[in-house]
C-alpha cells in the first residue's frame, strides 16, 4: 500500500494543500443521515463543494459521550430516522474520491460490527481516511489501533487542555493522519470565544507532534472563531454550528444551502 494510496497519506496531502495556500485546513463535521438520509447526503456534498479540505463523518450513535446538546439531539434523531452504520459508510462512500473522510466513531459501534478489524475493511472500503474513536484512550485496547493501521485507517488521536505533558507526547507519537486537539473541557458545541489559552497549548502540541498536523475542534461556532484558530494550528474543525444549520433546513436543498453559506465563509475567513 502506497504512502498516498493510505488513510495517513491522502490526510497528510489535504493538510500540505491547504497549507501550501498559506492557511489552515477546514473540516466541517457532520452527522451521517441528519436530518435525514437525503438531507445528509446533500450536505456532505455541498461541504465538498464549498470548498472543505476533510470531512468529519459522526456515526449515529446512542450515547455519545463527547458531544453536547446539538449534535446528541442530532444523534437522536438520525437514528429514529433510520440511520445505520451503513447510512454512515454511504454518505461517505458519495465523497470519498474528492476528499477525505475521517470517521467519529465510539469503539461500542466498533466492536458491535465485527469488531476492530472488520470494521477497518468496512471503512476502507467505503474510502474513509480515518477514524476518532473518542472514547478509546491510548493503551486502553491497541488492538484497534493496530486493527486501523494495518487497513491502511489513519486512527487519528484527541489531546484535551487537561492532558499531562509526558501523556501528550505519547500520544502525538503514535498519532496518525492529525492530532485532534479539543480547544476546552467539556463537551462539543458553540462557544462564545477561543479559550485565551489555546495558543500556547496548540504550541505545546504543534512542537509535541513535529510533522504531523494539529488540528482543533469544539467551540468554533463563527467565522471569526474560525480565522482566530486558523492562525495558531493546522487545522480547524467546525461542528455544532453546522450541525445546528443542517437541522435548521427544511428539505435536503434548504440543509445544503445553510451548511455551505456559512462554510464558505469559513473558507474565505481562513484565507484572510
Amino acid at each position: 500500500m502506497s504512502a498516498q494510496a493510505d488513510g495517513a497519506g491522502r490526510i497528510a496531502t489535504a493538510f500540505a494543500a491547504a497549507k501550501a495556500e498559506g492557511r489552515a485546513a477546514l473540516m466541517p463535521y457532520m452527522m451521517a443521515g441528519y436530518p435525514d438520509r437525503d438531507s445528509g447526503l446533500a450536505v456532505a456534498r455541498a461541504y465538498v463543494d464549498a470548498g472543505a479540505d476533510l470531512i468529519e463523518l459522526g456515526i449515529p450513535f446512542s450515547d455519545p459521550l463527547a458531544d453536547g446538546p446539538t449534535i446528541h439531539a442530532a444523534d437522536t434523531q438520525a437514528l429514529a430516522a433510520g440511520a445505520t452504520l451503513r447510512t454512515a459508510l454511504e454518505t461517505c462512500e458519495a465523497i470519498a474520491e474528492r476528499i477525505p473522510v475521517v470517521l467519529m466513531v465510539y469503539v461500542n459501534m466498533v466492536l458491535a460490527h465485527g469488531g476492530a478489524e472488520q470494521f477497518a475493511r468496512l471503512a476502507r472500503a467505503a474510502g474513509a481516511a480515518g477514524a476518532i474513536v473518542p472514547d478509546l484512550p491510548l493503551g486502553e485496547d491497541e488492538s484497534v489501533r493496530e486493527a486501523f493501521d494495518a487497513a491502511g485507517l489513519a486512527m487519528v488521536p484527541l489531546l484535551a487542555p487537561t492532558t499531562s505533558a509526558p501523556r501528550r507526547a505519547e500520544i502525538c507519537k503514535v498519532a496518525r493522519g492529525f492530532v485532534y486537539l479539543v480547544s476546552t473541557v467539556g463537551t462539543t458545541g458553540e462557544r462564545a470565544e477561543v479559550p485565551a489559552a489555546l495558543a500556547a497549548l496548540a504550541a505545546t502540541a504543534k512542537a509535541d507532534a513535529g510533522e504531523t498536523p494539529v488540528a482543533v475542534g469544539f467551540g468554533i461556532g463563527t467565522a471569526a472563531q474560525a480565522a482566530e484558530v486558523g492562525k495558531i494550528a493546522d487545522g480547524v474543525i467546525i461542528g455544532s454550528r453546522l450541525v445546528r444549520a443542517a437541522g435548521e433546513g427544511a428539505t435536503p436543498a434548504e440543509s445544503a444551502d445553510a451548511v455551505a453559506e456559512f462554510l464558505a465563509e469559513a473558507r474565505v475567513s481562513l484565507a484572510g
